[in-house]
This record gives C-alpha cells, sequence and structure tokens, in this order.
C-alpha cells in the first residue's frame, strides 16, 4: 500500500510516496540514491528500523516504512534488492550508523556506499560543524529542520510532519555531495575517502560485534 503526499517547499513542490513494507514492483532510481534511516533509537542491537527513505535526487522522496513481522510485513525484497545492488551507489550521510542498522536489520550488505559526513570531515577541518544541518546550511545555504528527530518512529501511522522531515534528510544529499566531491578533489583526498567508504560495511560488521569500544584499531 502507498499514500503520496506533496509537501510545499522553497523553490517548489516535494513529492513523498509512502510504502508500507517494501518498495513496489517496477521502481527505478537513479545509479545514485541517496539513503536515511529512522529508528526507534541509536542501539542497532536493541532498537529496531521503521522507517527507509531514498532519494535519486530529483525533489522526489520514497519512504518505506517497515512493519514488523508480529503485524504483518514481509521481508522487503525489493528494497533489501536495491541496497544490496552493485551497480547502485548508496548516498549517506553518516554512514557508519544506517549501514550498520540496515545490515543488522536486512541481513545484507550494502554496498558501495558514500557517506557525505566522512567527506566533510576529510575536507572541513577548519570546523567541528559537520552535522547534516550544518553542512545543508554551509554549503548549499538551504535550513532544514530537526524537530522530528526524536519522534516515535514506531508509530502505525506517522504524521505528515514526520514524512516531511524524513524526505528532507535525502533530498539534499546530491547536491550536498557534489559540493563535497568538489572539495575532496581539491584538496587531494578523493582516493582517501573512497576507501574509506569501501570499508565502511566491514567497519558497521565491526561495530555490530561490539568492536566499536574499544576500536579494533586502538593501541
Amino acid at each position: 500500500m502507498s499514500t503520496t503526499l506533496f509537501v510545499p517547499r522553497a523553490g517548489g513542490i516535494v513529492t513523498i510516496h509512502l510504502h508500507r513494507n517494501d518498495l513496489p514492483d517496477g521502481i527505478e532510481f537513479a545509479p545514485v540514491v541517496a539513503v536515511d534511516t529512522e529508528a526507534m533509537g541509536l542501539n542497532p542491537n536493541r532498537d529496531r528500523l521503521c522507517l527507509v527513505q531514498l532519494s535519486s535526487g530529483d525533489g522526489t522522496a520514497h519512504l518505506v516504512q517497515i512493519i514488523p513481522a508480529a503485524h504483518g510485513g514481509t521481508d522487503c525484497p525489493n528494497l533489501k534488492r536495491l541496497l544490496a545492488d552493485p551497480g547502485t551507489v548508496k548516498l549517506f550521510h553518516f554512514a557508519r550508523f544506517d549501514v550498520g542498522l540496515l545490515q543488522a536489520s536486512l541481513g545484507i550488505t550494502v554496498a558501495p556506499i558514500r557517506c557525505t559526513k566522512i567527506a566533510a570531515k576529510l575536507t572541513r577541518t577548519y570546523t567541528e560543524r559537520q552535522g547534516l544541518r550544518e553542512l545543508c546550511r554551509d554549503l548549499l545555504g538551504v535550513e532544514i529542520s530537526k524537530q522530528q528527530q526524536t519522534s516515535d518512529w514506531g508509530a502505525a501511522d506517522l504524521t505528515p510532519e514526520q514524512l516531511a522531515y524524513a524526505a528532507s534528510d535525502v533530498l539534499h544529499l546530491h547536491a550536498l555531495w557534489a559540493r563535497l566531491e568538489g572539495l575532496l578533489i581539491r584538496e587531494g583526498r578523493l582516493d582517501l575517502a573512497q576507501s574509506c567508504f569501501d570499508f565502511m560495511p566491514a567497519r558497521a560488521r565491526l561495530d555490530r560485534l561490539g568492536y566499536d569500544l574499544p576500536d579494533i584499531f586502538a593501541h
């Protein structure tokens, strides 16, 4: 079952498609798809995946509400196929959390990936402001709200405010990556960033095994 919302924003209308259980058959995305998640909390070993947001960077967001099996949820085969597809680049902000949550929840390896937070940390060394809201403001001149960040994402019916917030987390990632990729090239760190991106699925598995603290790379 899918629902479509049209949300006004500066510069036009955002189209949000909400899908319950899985992506519909036949849907196509660009070779680079922006991805974000919402969960019941920040511990992937405890807190369940509730929502997966996707966008091709065209002003349209597809939101997949993950329904627990006890309430009629499915195995999300279309969503899993997209996230594991080696021919589709998945673009995240703070991929370490999202990739870990998706891999733990869906039993897949999420790759290949790019991460705007890693790119920002490798290039914007003059500031500690590397959050998505700060990057959108500093690099794109776009203000996004984080008001719904800590709301109940496990609710059966998500509010229009929640859906608009969730969509905003993927709608700007393509433009943000374009700016950050330019900075990586300028600073000669694009290859280093790519090495970090390639390692991310393994880093997420190490986190899942409890090697986040102490870090396995620490002395």
